[in-house]
């Protein structure tokens, strides 16, 4: 989607935010060398645009694929159709089936699936795109498509279901556990789009009797250990509140925690939003702009407030996980009543479009 939210994938069930479908021009030799060549000299192109620039130059020329749709295209992205691999991850064969629903003969294509482990994968991606929107002939692929992003109401249930795990492992066992890890590739996503959380490999045992935490070396990853935990090595519940707090940032603004894509003010995600506070006027821009106005302002306004409180310098002043609970279900539900509210202004308007005489 990537997503974009840069979810990762576990085994077949995993929803991948960054999927794209090009015309197999040629089904014999699906491999395109000049094609890799233009791609890997992508030093000679433009810089990368980012997702939302592309699809808003582009959106009208491109098909927008559900995931279902290309995982039945693909036979579940079954072995017996990968064409090969490379740094972007696996490309497939699949037919797909006409837009317009017709009964025409299908399309075959190339689906390349990303690779989540891959470093370089994301960047690569943007620069073909970005080079197939401007060539056109018939020795060249084409590019037809790729997925949407997941709409507001999904991220909502995505962050709900991964507070509400957190919140198990912090108060719902005879020991507190302390994830430790907690990042947006470590939350994976069923057919459904239900999160769950993956990697334990880091969790440890939380403080007993009086104590507040614990000590232990540093370990994670850069961008979402909090600062009290690097700094000390004291590590508590409240480290996995820091780390949750950055990854409400990347679903409100779908941009990764450090992306070195983007200008270098904007490179690192969490100095980036401090331009834009949740009761500023400019708060709507650090919201994805592939959501459009398809979402609550006030759900979104008290995302990012939840997302502050948790990334509070004083870990004691952080909210605890059953509070983050509380907030995402009342933001989930005043979203729904956005939603229902936007569905009748618009039922309303339309009719009245309807029955207003001609002149």
């Amino acid at each position: 989607m990537k997503c974009f939210f840069p979810f990762k994938e576990k085994r077949k069930s995993k929803k991948e935010v960054s999927q794209s479908a090009t015309e197999l021009r040629n089904k014999s030799n699906p491999s395109n060398p000049a094609l890799d060549r233009a791609t890997k000299s992508s030093s000679s192109l433009p810089s990368p645009k980012s997702i939302p620039e592309l699809y808003k130059e582009r959106e009208h020329n491109l098909r927008v694929f559900s995931f279902q749709e290309l995982r039945e295209a693909t036979n579940g992205f079954s072995r017996s159709l990968k064409l090969g691999e490379g740094g972007f991850g696996r490309v497939y064969k699949a037919a797909i089936r006409p837009s317009d629903g017709g009964t025409g003969s299908p399309i075959w294509v190339a689906i390349k699936k990303l690779n989540p482990h891959s470093l370089q994968g994301h960047k690569q991606w943007l620069a073909e795109v970005q080079f197939l929107g401007v060539v056109n002939h018939p020795n060249l692929v084409k590019l037809l498509g790729a997925l949407p992003a997941l709409p507001w109401m999904t991220r909502l249930k995505i962050m709900l279901g991964a507070a509400q795990g957190l919140a198990y492992l912090h108060k719902g066992l005879e020991v507190q556990v302390i994830y430790r890890d907690f990042k947006s590739s470590n939350v994976l996503l069923d057919e459904e789009f239900r999160p769950k959380l993956s990697d334990f490999g880091l969790a440890r045992e939380g403080p007993t009797g009086d104590r507040s935490h614990v000590s232990t070396s540093v370990v994670g990853t850069y961008g979402y250990a909090a600062p009290e935990y690097i700094k000390t090595g004291h590590l508590s519940i409240s480290s996995d509140l820091w780390s949750f707090g950055v990854v409400l940032y990347e679903i409100l603004t779908g941009r990764r925690v450090l992306d070195k894509n983007r200008p270098i003010s904007e490179q690192k995600l969490l100095y980036w939003v401090r331009q834009f506070p949740a009761d500023s006027k400019r708060f709507s821009m650090v919201i994805d702009p592939l959501l459009r106005d398809q979402y609550s302002l006030t759900a979104a306004q008290n995302v990012a407030k939840l997302a502050d409180s948790c990334l509070n310098n004083n870990s004691k002043d952080r909210p605890t996980m059953s509070q983050v609970v509380e907030v995402l279900e009342q933001a989930l539900r005043d979203s729904q009543g956005s939603t229902n509210s936007f569905k009748r202004s618009f039922e309303v308007s339309t009719s009245k479009l309807v029955k207003r005489k001609p002149k």
